[in-house]
């Protein structure tokens, strides 16, 4: 099922995403909220006639850097042995179609196509055998990076944390197996032409991985994302870029960059 947050004549709701084509999309209102046991309430809703939202306000999201070798190697980085995480705030989060705002502290704004990971239910210490079980869904995201910033500063904090860094959507996809989402196709373009092509089959250190390493630390909220790293081929944005990241089985998510007013 796909689940999708949105607005309409000022009111916020979740739907489920019915249909195949995209100018045929409808939402079936969903009574209460997706994580625990919900009723679909067969008032239906063009999607065309709805603001997508982002597909959920988490408590926080958990990004987890140099977690594609080609990657590390593009950017002169070493693979770490093991899982390396990094934080952006709530604030950080915007969805389908909102701007990306190029921050006035950089000069080198790059797009990074990733996995994101969404949580169902509060969680820690999660074992190996149960990370299946606190996950909701996933969706895509885009971890805009201020490059020269991460390189010049010791924190990631404003690199990767500045307000509407962390474009996700356009919804979450709740069908995918642990399976299946860890060999999907990775792909990111800028203005139509490919910048990123890769597949989750190429993490270092697996979904898994990921969940158990960060929940041996501290507790995951329903909402909470996990970034699950970037394949090869990050690269600059300019104001006036239209960037997309598609990833397979889950949809398009597509932002504009602006100059931040």
């Amino acid at each position: 099922m796909r689940i999708a947050r949105f607005s309409i004549d000022g009111n916020v709701a979740f739907g489920a995403v019915e249909g195949d084509k995209q100018d045929e999309l409808v939402l079936d209102i969903i009574k209460g909220i997706p994580f625990t046991d919900f009723e679909l309430s067969g008032t239906k809703v063009p999607l065309s006639k709805v603001r997508l939202l982002p597909p959920v306000l988490p408590n926080k999201v958990v990004a987890f850097g140099r977690n594609y070798a080609e990657h590390a190697k593009e950017l002169g980085n070493e693979v770490p042995d093991a899982p390396f995480a990094f934080f952006k705030p709530s604030t950080s989060v915007i969805g389908p179609d909102d701007a990306i705002q190029y921050p006035a502290f950089s000069q080198e704004l790059h797009h990074e196509a990733e996995l994101a990971v969404v949580i169902g239910r509060m969680c820690r210490e999660v074992p190996r055998d149960r990370v299946r079980d606190v996950i909701f869904g996933y969706t895509c995201a885009n971890d805009v990076t201020a490059r020269d910033v991460q390189k010049r500063e010791k924190q990631w904090a404003r690199a990767k944390g500045f307000d509407t860094s962390c474009p996700l959507g356009p919804w979450v996809e709740t069908g995918l197996d642990l399976a299946t989402a860890s060999d999907l196709t990775v792909q990111l373009t800028v203005n139509g032409q490919q910048r990123q092509l890769g597949s989750t089959s190429e993490m270092i250190h697996s979904i898994e991985d990921l969940i158990v390493n960060i929940t041996e630390a501290m507790t995951l909220l329903p909402g909470d994302v996990i970034l699950t790293g970037t394949p090869a081929g990050v690269g600059p944005l300019a104001v006036g870029d239209e960037v997309a990241v598609t990833i397979e089985g889950i949809g398009t998510l597509t932002n504009k960059v602006v100059k931040r007013g």
